[in-house]
């Protein structure tokens, strides 16, 4: 990969924060936007801006076609069976509620089991929290290995034939971890349960088969992988989403309404009521054409590279602690700095021009896990530099210096 040639691609990161160049290690929050992006929904505003499926006016055809194209582009990026199987939604987090509200309450009951992992964001933890007290089910946990993996066999001894689903991160946002989702899919199936998976850290950085991990549903951003904000994406196999009842209901997603009764369209327009983000879905069909032609396989390997080099080098820092696995990962590095506050921390940072991630990262239990309040967190993508790197391991020395002297 050519970096230069790809930053030169993403207009926000030639300037300087705070007096330095940017640094910009926050891309597990959201990414930054490449001008075929921006430009590809600038044109969409300028140029053919209507609304879909309903007028057969120009416009209206050319904003359809161009909505309809990016759910075609989703389709081949993650390898969907077709496009009938591929749900347009607000996010990552409407994705996982959508499956919980839509699946998981029609057909959890008293005594079954739901199973999910102490690592995941609140978005793949408390929908399913609240679909087990409205049904009656039990919410089971698979333990973490001291290093925030998960072993198989503890997969096999939780999972049981009374467990109907199995919710996990494709990879962690705090640990980085890269869960074998595709053999935990296949305990489940044995189990009669389907397999949730959470796709946002997964998706924009490496190559996703939907088929071939043979889950049941999976869950992404389009913000977390160089698109627009306000667009994700559910992928359910088709007969477990024809079987499923819509999680919103108006306009656009019926087939024929009655004073006292309606019916709904056929997949995948039966998830998408009401005015969809048409603009966004451009941005996400340009965004996918950008990764592509990169390659995620390369994206992968480059950022697996900036992780284990900022492994390297912060792991000689004194004082620090770094959480998750040492090897299969992405490009997520989690840390603190003893001492100081992970806030104060990032805040001291930022006043380098250096972005990064403090807090809990919607990640509450895992935090109790670890024993801490918050963390540090620098996340890399296919723009971030080995240079960046030195510069966070620079600043976090810088900060341990201005903390030893006031405190």
């Amino acid at each position: 990969m050519d970096i230069e040639t790809i930053r030169e691609q993403f207009p926000i990161l030639h300037q300087e924060v705070n007096g330095a160049p940017l640094v910009y290690l926050d891309n597990g929050a959201t990414s930054q936007k490449p001008k075929a992006v921006i430009e590809a929904m600038e044109r969409y505003y300028k140029e053919y801006n209507s609304n879909i499926h309903r007028g057969v006016h120009t416009l209206g055809t050319l904003a359809t076609d161009a909505y309809e194209g990016a759910r075609e582009k989703v389709r081949r990026f993650i390898n969907a069976g077709s496009t009938e199987e591929v749900i347009f939604t607000r996010g990552t987090t409407t994705a996982l509620n959508t499956v919980a509200y839509s699946y998981g309450r029609a057909n959890l009951k008293e005594g079954d089991e739901v199973v999910i992992t102490p690592m995941e964001h609140h978005a793949n933890l408390i929908p399913w929290q609240q679909a087990c007290k409205a049904t009656g089910a039990t919410l089971k946990y698979i333990p973490l290995q001291s290093d925030g993996t998960i072993d198989l066999d503890d997969v096999r001894k939780t999972v049981t034939p009374r467990t109907k689903i199995v919710a996990m991160a494709h990879a962690s946002n705090v640990l980085g971890t890269i869960n074998p989702v595709k053999e935990v899919a296949k305990i489940a199936h044995e189990n009669g349960a389907v397999m949730v998976v959470d796709g946002a850290q997964s998706a924009p950085h490496m190559k996703i088969d939907v088929r071939d991990l043979d889950c049941d549903f999976y869950a992404f951003s389009s913000h977390k992988m160089a698109g627009p904000t306000g667009i994700g994406v559910l992928y359910g196999k088709k007969a477990l989403l024809e079987n499923m009842e819509p999680f919103e209901t108006g306009g656009e997603m019926i087939d024929f309404v009655d004073l006292y009764d309606s019916t709904w369209k056929e997949l995948p327009w039966k998830f998408e009521a009401g005015t969809m983000p048409i603009a966004e879905a451009v941005g996400l069909a340009s965004a996918i054409d950008f990764l592509t032609e990169v390659g995620l396989e390369n994206i992968h390997v480059h950022e697996t590279e900036l992780a284990r080099y900022a492994l390297e080098l912060l792991s000689d820092i004194d004082g620090i602690e770094i959480y998750g696995p040492m090897e299969n990962r992405v490009g997520i590095v989690t840390f603190n700095l003893k001492g100081v506050h992970a806030h104060d921390l990032s805040t001291i940072l930022d006043t380098m021009g250096i972005a990064v991630r403090a807090g809990h990262h919607c990640c509450q239990p895992l935090m109790r896990w670890l024993g801490v309040s918050a963390t540090a967190r620098a996340s890399f993508y296919l723009y971030n530099t080995k240079a960046e790197v030195e510069k966070l391991a620079d600043g976090i020395r810088k900060a341990k210096e201005y903390f030893g002297d006031v405190l």
